[in-house]
């Protein structure tokens, strides 16, 4: 669904409501239909129930296990900074800026969707994502979103990509990311420790998961 965020006239009842645009009242429409469909649900599964004590042998759906969320995108501007300039436009005291090609106040899931448009992927492809830390050589799952020093991946679908944009990429992350076998892998090209890193990365990918497209942003 595509809807342009047209305002809604102060003198309508859906303004009065507290629907300021069009798309606000196109999601909360999502947001009933959604809500009806488990509640038709609910009822049908209770007459199956009377069915099976019945002795009428039906398959029995829950209602509670289907999954009614929807995602909103919103069009943006590029997240990559452009970098590429003329030697004589970089002055010395800007180096640092032109370190990493991503705009500041970006968020891992603003680069993952971007990769996803590059790519061509359907955007309503299932997102996992997961953090990782590692203890006495193994990789333990972190429940917390308090530990800032995990690393998080994200996983789309079943095996089309996994990505990390953190900082501080090391190899031992790449050989348990190689693991799972992604078709593609994307990373954050300034999130690398340094060069040499970067190429093993590649190296471990070529190994341990060859048929894996790498992708640095």
């Amino acid at each position: 669904m595509v809807q342009i965020p047209e305002e809604t006239k102060e003198k309508t009842e859906a303004f009065k409501a507290g629907y300021k645009t069009i798309a606000e009242i196109s999601k909360e429409r999502i947001r009933r239909a959604g809500k009806k469909i488990k509640e038709e649900l609910r009822e049908k599964r209770t007459a199956e129930q009377m069915d099976i004590v019945q002795g009428s042998d039906k398959e029995r759906v829950d209602p509670e296990a289907l999954d009614i969320g929807f995602r909103v995108l919103k069009i943006a501007s590029s997240n990559r900074k452009n970098v590429y300039v003329h030697p004589d436009e970089i002055e010395q005291g800007t180096l640092d800026i032109s370190v990493s090609n991503i705009k500041e106040g970006r968020t891992a899931e603003d680069l993952l969707f971007q990769v996803l448009i590059d790519w061509g992927i359907d955007l309503t492809l299932p997102i996992h994502r997961e953090k990782w830390r590692l203890e006495n050589d193994v990789w333990m799952a972190v429940e917390t979103e308090d530990d800032k020093d995990a690393y998080q991946v994200y996983f789309v679908g079943t095996d089309t990509i996994a990505a990390c944009f953190d900082e501080n990429i090391s190899e031992e992350l790449a050989k348990e990311i190689a693991k799972r076998k992604p078709l593609r892998m994307v990373f954050q090209d300034a999130g690398f420790k340094d060069d040499a890193t970067k190429i093993n990365v590649e190296q471990i990918f070529k190994l341990s998961s060859p048929n894996t497209e790498i992708k640095t942003l």
